[in-house]
């Protein structure tokens, strides 16, 4: 037995298989990039399903994101994959996420109380583990939830705008052997 005890080479198939996840966030938007530039679906078909993935990540919804874009990108006839896409990239906003749902619940919290006023400044202090147990879920999600709708919905609809004029760019560009001649 030659070379080392352990050493294990794939076959080609299961090299294709195997995806190999990088943190690396340029790397992972170049990736997702090329997967949507790969779908053969209408540029409006997946602009929709990457701004209906943009939306719901925006969202409090941890556990429904992607169901419920998955169901919405089905219901409007867009493209589902785009809209998978767009929620797992959101998982790039991991460590600025907190940030965000504070910024979403102050809004919602402003737009939900007449006169308008932002919730109290959160400090640790004021933290105690048996306020923790005690907090009311809607008290705290509705404002959350009703903040990133006003958040998400206008950078759904720029994204949504944006990645169509990039495809059909994109296919003028590079598919131009495809149209018939005039």
């Amino acid at each position: 037995m030659s070379g080392a005890p352990f050493s294990v080479r794939a076959s080609r198939s299961e090299r294709i298989l195997f995806v190999r996840f990088r943190l690396h966030p340029k790397q992972l938007l170049r990736q997702a990039w090329f997967r949507l530039r790969q779908l053969r679906d209408a540029p409006h078909a997946v602009a929709g399903g990457l701004a209906i993935g943009v939306f719901w990540g925006f969202t409090p919804l941890t556990g429904l994101k992607t169901l419920l874009s998955i169901f919405t990108a089905w219901v409007t006839r867009c493209s589902k994959i785009p809209a998978v896409i767009a929620v797992t990239l959101h998982d790039i906003l991991i460590p600025v996420w907190p940030i965000i749902l504070r910024w979403e619940y102050d809004l919602g919290f402003w737009l939900l109380n007449r006169p308008h006023r932002f919730p109290p400044k959160l400090g640790i202090g004021k933290i105690h583990m048996a306020e923790l147990l005690q907090w009311k879920t809607l008290g705290v999600l509705w404002p959350t939830f009703l903040g990133s709708v006003v958040i998400g919905v206008p950078i759904a609809l720029v994204t949504y705008w944006v990645v169509k004029w990039m495809l059909e760019r994109y296919e003028t560009k590079h598919h131009r052997h495809l149209t018939p001649p005039a």
